[in-house]
């Protein structure tokens, strides 16, 4: 029997187009897979920081029986709790802008805290309460969890955006609507050591 030159032509074609459709599936799979990733990542670091928020009342409501405590220190705190929980971010849509929008919010509980703890200082009475200490164990626990998970999201993120750019995926991420996802960066400022002076 033989095989005419057309029938040749047809086979070799239909094994290129599924070579091609093989390759461009195991791409895009790997682009999805990646991109979940990503997601989980960004749902732990989301996870860690509600813990923080989470604590923020018990801590309050610990420090609101110390007589003559500071109002406006408790209301800072307050206020930057419900900012940051205030802001949702869509890990689909983890641009530059939505991040950092995301960490000023929760910069400004940091930075609340800090005030919170300072003043903390001046009240012996409460810094030797059980329910305290727990709760700042707690709190200096939740922010070493914050900074692991905030390693670990900006890892899964450059190993997403490297095999993005890479050929030849940078082909098919831009024709099925792969972006590239932003990290966390280090505060304004942190890269000027303080200044000690005595």
């Amino acid at each position: 029997m033989k095989i005419s030159k057309g029938w040749i032509i047809l086979i070799v074609v239909v094994v290129i187009l599924f070579l091609l459709f093989s390759w461009g599936t195991g791409i895009y799979n790997k682009l999805v897979s990646q991109e979940e990733g990503v997601g989980k990542a960004w749902a732990n670091v989301e996870n860690v920081y509600q813990r923080r928020l989470d604590l923020i009342p018990n801590l309050v409501n610990t420090v609101k029986g110390v007589a003559n405590f500071e109002q406006s220190t408790l209301t800072a705190v307050i206020e930057a709790r419900a900012k940051a929980t205030s802001v949702q971010i869509n890990p689909k849509n983890l641009d530059e802008g939505s991040l950092q929008k995301f960490q000023d919010a929760q910069n400004g509980v940091s930075s609340a805290l800090g005030r919170l703890m300072v003043v903390m200082e001046q009240y012996p009475q409460l810094k030797a309460t059980q329910n305290f200490s727990e709760l700042q164990a707690q709190l200096e626990g939740t922010e070493n969890r914050i900074s692991v998970e905030r390693m670990k999201f900006n890892e899964t993120a450059q190993a997403y955006n490297t095999y993005l750019r890479s050929f030849p995926a940078n082909i098919l991420s831009g024709m099925f609507g792969f972006q590239k996802k932003a990290y966390f960066t280090a505060d304004k400022g942190a890269e000027k050591a303080p200044q000690v002076q005595f």
